[in-house]
């Protein structure tokens, strides 16, 4: 069945290339198809294009399709080409004319939209709502190991004192940026694109503030036209939230694969955790941090790629937009994936005790008595030149005491600021608006 077909069948070849896996991505879709199908229905009647009692036929109807949906019950039929035509024909099926009369005031493009609109919205629910325990773990195992120092490095040198406070609590506040582009993006998805048909409106007098209050929308995207330009831009805005999400993810991981090396040795994790060699008895691999990192750095890729899929494409809706699904769908499981195994290995976390106390570390500790000098009255540029002429003759002495005490440092750490700020970042998405809105349509 195709919602456009008139009395020629297309070349099999030609239907297969174009319909490719949009079945399979639409699956996806299924749930928020009914929901905007809710919608839309309940607004129809307003107008006067459908009655009340074939509404309340519709709602019935939808609320089956929609709970074989969540048993997993619900497919696309072979022969048909697409959700949107699935549940159409189902509600034909069950209510003859009035199934038919659904799709007035509307076309397979902003039902679409809608669609993919609802997923994202709720994916990226999904996202926020995982990242918080990750987030939660980095903040405590900060406070934990605060007081256990580690070398710092830039470009790979010794660099200066760091601890696994710092370590921490730096992937916790990078988590706290993260979300708010996230929050960027959910803002952008969280308009109503319904309405705007095929592009240019309808001479039906639809009401499309009432689907957007029925759907849980923030706003509506109002101009028609650019309702259908923003698909490609939603979704390679969201791919970039994934993105940020995704590098805080590899740049861990990389950490954990140097740290776990025996030539730094500055942790450990359970044997069952790590994977060994089939001939070298003594390999703990970290494995799942090499995963992270090669998965996240895939989804890294993906702004790039949705950019050059919808480079050059004018205004109005082109097939090329259906390939996004392809590329974007998959990569919130990928994420959350990556997110759930990460916070499984540093929750089971051993941090080694002691490090900086090895002598091959004591250069880490050259601006400490740098400081100490300028302290004591001595200009920076002298006192710098000093231990680094004691550092050349072999002459360095040093403590590994140190006291840094301002915001942001070993010292002091502020988790309770970085807490603070993810707090209202999350706080500010109001997700509670639109679970209730979603849930007043379906009762």
């Amino acid at each position: 069945m195709k919602l456009w077909q008139k009395d020629i069948d297309v070349n099999k070849a030609v239907e297969n290339f174009t319909v490719g896996k949009d079945r399979e991505m639409d699956l996806l879709l299924a749930s928020y198809d009914v929901l905007g199908n809710m919608a839309h229905a309940k607004m129809l009647a307003t107008i006067g294009l459908l009655t009340n009692n074939e509404v309340e036929q519709l709602k019935k109807e939808l609320k089956n399709i929609y709970t074989s949906i969540q048993n997993s019950e619900f497919k696309i039929q072979n022969n048909i080409e697409d959700i949107h035509s699935q549940i159409e024909f189902l509600l034909t099926e069950k209510l003859g004319d009035t199934g038919k009369k659904i799709h007035s005031a509307r076309s397979r493009n902003d039902q679409v939209l809608v669609d993919i609109k609802l997923f994202l919205r709720s994916e990226l629910e999904k996202l926020v709502t995982n990242i918080q325990p990750f987030f939660q773990l980095l903040i405590n195992q900060s406070e934990k190991y605060k007081n256990d120092l580690l070398p710092g490095y830039t470009h790979l040198q010794l660099a200066m004192p760091s601890s696994f406070g710092l370590w921490f609590g730096a992937y916790a506040e990078s988590l706290v940026d993260d979300v708010t582009t996230v929050q960027a993006a959910y803002k952008i998805v969280n308009k109503n694109p319904l309405g705007s048909a095929a592009g240019y409106g309808s001479s039906f007098p639809i009401n499309r503030t009432l689907t957007t209050e029925l759907l849980g929308f923030t706003n509506l995207n109002y101009n028609v036209v650019y309702a259908q330009m923003g698909r490609g831009k939603a979704e390679r805005v969201v791919t970039q939230a994934l993105a940020n999400v995704a590098d805080t993810l590899a740049k861990m991981s990389m950490d954990m694969c140097l740290y776990l090396n025996q030539n730094f040795d500055f942790v450990s994790f359970p044997p069952e955790l790590t994977t060994g060699s089939s001939i070298m008895p003594h390999k703990k691999n970290p494995d799942v941090f090499e995963l992270i990192r090669s998965s996240c750095n895939r989804i890294k890729a993906l702004p790039n790629e949705i950019t050059i899929m919808t480079t050059n494409l004018p205004s109005g809706y082109h097939r090329d937009l259906q390939l996004l699904k392809e590329h974007l769908f998959p990569a919130f499981e990928t994420l959350n994936s990556c997110i759930e195994m990460a916070t499984l290995m540093l929750a089971n976390i051993s941090v080694k005790e002691n490090i900086m106390a090895d002598e091959k570390y004591k250069y880490a500790f050259s601006v400490e008595e740098v400081n100490k000098l300028v302290l004591q009255g001595m200009p920076f540029r002298d006192a710098y030149k000093k231990v680094g002429l004691e550092i050349e003759a072999g002459k360095f002495n040093y403590s590994t005491q140190i006291n840094h005490t301002h915001e942001g440092t070993i010292g002091n750490l502020c988790n309770d600021k970085i807490q603070q700020m993810m707090n209202e970042t999350i706080a500010s998405f109001g997700f509670e608006k639109v679970q209730a809105a979603i849930q007043k349509l379906l009762a």
